[in-house]
């Protein structure tokens, strides 16, 4: 289009300036451009002449301005031919838009023309669509064919003024009276000096017929057909179809010995060499030897054999012989048919024989097949004519017959044919119970057994407490008794649960059974009992079964600093408890602002599995590292309180029994 061809002459002026070292002029990177969206109406993938890059620039904005002027051209037909612009409102591609653009603009100076307004716009549209108005408007005026006024010619007073003129004002192509002017198919610019090629396909002033599309050439247009001319024809420069000689231009396929004959659209290929009398040329030009005797009237007279040779023929007068089936009389003067069935030996070896005349045909009896080629009769194969339609398993061929049979399984039914089910457990073949099924049977045991993988009939006792999963059945023995098991419990401090596999530990001090004195506690722990009993020191009294409260003091220096109470606790959990893990806490019974506690092992972590820990209001003896194997402890906690500036301490004796995590740890 116009706008972006002068866009385009800008670029190529400031590109010109920036590449001066590149052999291929812009001139011929945008004639290429041109050219390319003329054949091929695409400018995706352009082949690059030049690896410049202001010269594939070139050839892509020259090519797009071709297809734009050409889809803006179908937009001025549309509104020509049609009227309206209907038809380009059922798409929204950048094609169809600039084809309504400039449909719809055709219409805007069409509708100038026919109220008497000026063919130069003056809405404010952009200047492609004024340009396409103008074009439309000017093409209906009266008088007018689309094209300027010539220029008249200076007159003979002028002429030296004008050539002087002319010189100055530095025009292109042409000058009249000291005016610039341009020559047919070209217009001149704005700067009134500079011509550019007029787009007749752009504005509609081509003579293009129907059927053919516009494509705007430099000064000028073409017309070129719409619809291709087919395989072979080619286009002419008149637009006219012409057909394409393949004999002359070599693009035949005709072999070294044919002859190419054109043809209208296309061509054939004839023999070189043409064949003489008796022969007949193929496709491949080759000559064939025409067989006379075998015309249907014979090219000999009666009583006489034909015999072909090579492109010709040759007559022989025949005499009497007989063929196969016949003999000659007794006068020998003729051939008379020979009764095969008549002698004494049967040709058809034990079947029924009918004579014909010059042979004879075997009747064979039921499960043969007579052979016309070997005249003898042959067994019938009934289950390879017939497959899977006389047996219901197998089939077996034999002589005139067939006979079947069935897979193991199964057993023959009565009318030879079809197979039933045989029950394998009426013979007892498994150890335990059996299962017939269709064509087998299947073998199962009774819970607590499991089939042999040797034989498959025989149930071997399962071994439930050797089962990778045995460990799991019993919490402490497994004992395997045939098809079944049972558990037992350590013979002392445990009872069997309700479900046989668990064991529970018995409270011997709640059934009595402890051996413990009136004097001693009774402590249950895991699989046991432990019989405890304390005694105050001195200057402490009893005050209850696990308490000492300190006497009254003196109020000397040595009692104020023995503790106030000795508390005794006794505990009990098993070994690889989680680490760390808080089993006592300790405090005062109820809290005041400002205590200051302090918590500390004085006694019995030797081995420093234990640790104390101040927490708010109180603190808490910790197991802080494993222990592995079941021990008796005896802690001794202090816990000081500082209260109101006085002191109080307070002593925390606590036992601790650890048992076995688990029951295989017990040794019975």
């Amino acid at each position: 289009m116009d706008l972006s061809v002068i866009v385009l002459l800008c670029l190529c002026g400031f590109l010109r300036g920036q590449e001066t070292t590149d052999p291929i002029s812009l001139d011929d990177c945008c004639k290429d451009g041109k050219e390319r969206g003329q054949e091929s109406q695409d400018c995706t993938s352009l082949p690059l002449i030049s690896e410049s890059t202001t010269c594939r620039i070139a050839q892509e904005q020259c090519c797009t301005a071709v297809l734009e002027d050409n889809i803006c051209t179908s937009g001025i037909n549309m509104a020509k031919d049609q009227g309206s612009c209907d038809a380009l409102l059922s798409s929204s591609t950048c094609e169809t838009k600039t084809a309504k653009t400039c449909c719809e603009c055709c219409l805007l100076g069409r509708a100038a023309q026919e109220r008497g307004l000026s063919c130069d716009l003056t809405l404010a549209v952009w200047y492609q669509c004024g340009l396409v108005s103008r074009a439309c408007c000017v093409d209906r005026s009266p008088n007018s064919d689309g094209k300027p006024a010539p220029e008249l010619p200076p007159s003979q007073g002028d002429a030296q003024n004008t050539e002087d003129q002319c010189k100055a004002a530095g025009c292109s192509q042409s000058c009249f009276n000291g005016s610039c002017a341009c020559l047919e198919g070209y217009k001149l610019k704005v700067d009134g000096k500079t011509c550019e090629d007029m787009n007749e396909c752009l504005l509609g002033s081509h003579q293009c017929r129907g059927g053919e599309r516009c494509i705007n050439t430099l000064g000028s247009y073409r017309c070129q057909r719409v619809i291709s001319c087919g395989t072979g024809y080619e286009l002419t420069d008149n637009n006219k179809c012409k057909d394409i000689d393949e004999c002359e231009t070599g693009t035949h396929n005709c072999a070294a010995e044919l002859q190419c004959q054109n043809t209208a659209g296309s061509f054939r290929c004839r023999p070189r060499v043409q064949c003489g009398m008796g022969f007949i040329q193929d496709a491949l030009g080759s000559c064939i030897d025409i067989n006379e005797c075998l015309s249907v009237t014979g090219p000999c007279p009666s009583g006489h054999m034909c015999f072909n040779t090579v492109g010709s023929y040759t007559c022989q007068r025949h005499s009497v012989s007989c063929g196969r089936g016949y003999h000659l009389n007794a006068d020998g003067s003729r051939c008379v048919d020979i009764d095969e069935c008549a002698g004494p030996d049967n040709s058809c070896d034990g079947h029924g024989c009918i004579n014909l005349v010059g042979s004879y045909r075997c009747e064979c009896r039921v499960g043969f097949i007579f052979n016309s080629i070997s005249r003898s009769c042959e067994d019938i194969n009934e289950c390879r004519n017939y497959p899977g339609r006389l047996c219901a398993h197998k089939c077996e061929n034999i002589l005139g017959s067939y006979k079947c049979s069935c897979t193991t399984g199964f057993k023959l039914a009565a009318d030879g044919r079809n197979c039933d089910d045989l029950n394998e457990c009426e013979s007892s073949p498994c150890s335990q119970e059996c299962a017939n099924v269709y064509g087998s049977y299947q073998c199962y045991c009774r819970r607590g057994y499991q089939l042999s993988d040797v034989d498959g009939v025989t149930c071997e006792d399962i071994d439930e407490c050797a089962l990778p999963t045995g460990g799991h059945i019993c919490s402490y023995r497994c004992h395997n008794t045939p098809g079944s098991f049972h558990c037992t419990c350590p013979t002392t401090g445990y009872t069997l649960a309700t479900n046989g596999r668990s064991c529970q530990d018995i409270d011997e001090c709640v059934t009595g059974t402890h051996s413990c004195s009136e004097s001693e506690s009774c402590f249950n722990i895991q699989g046991g009992n432990k019989c405890l009993n304390f005694d105050c020191p001195a200057n402490y009294r009893r005050s209850g079964d696990t308490r000492c409260e300190r006497l009254p003091c003196n109020q000397t220096s040595e009692c104020l600093a023995l503790p106030v109470r000795i508390t005794y606790y006794h505990l009990t959990f098993p070994t690889k408890i989680p680490i760390p893990t808080n089993i006592f806490r300790m405090g005062p019974s109820n809290s005041a602002l400002g205590d200051d506690i302090e918590v500390a092992i004085v006694d019995g972590n030797q081995g420093g599995y234990f640790g104390a820990k101040r927490v708010e209001n109180g603190g808490v003896l910790v197991v802080q590292k494993p222990i592995a194997l079941p021990q008796d402890f005896e802690i001794s906690l202090e816990m000081k309180l500082r209260r109101f500036g006085h002191l109080s301490v307070y002593h925390f004796k606590i036992r601790l029994f650890v048992t076995p995590d688990e029951l295989s740890h017990i040794s019975e």
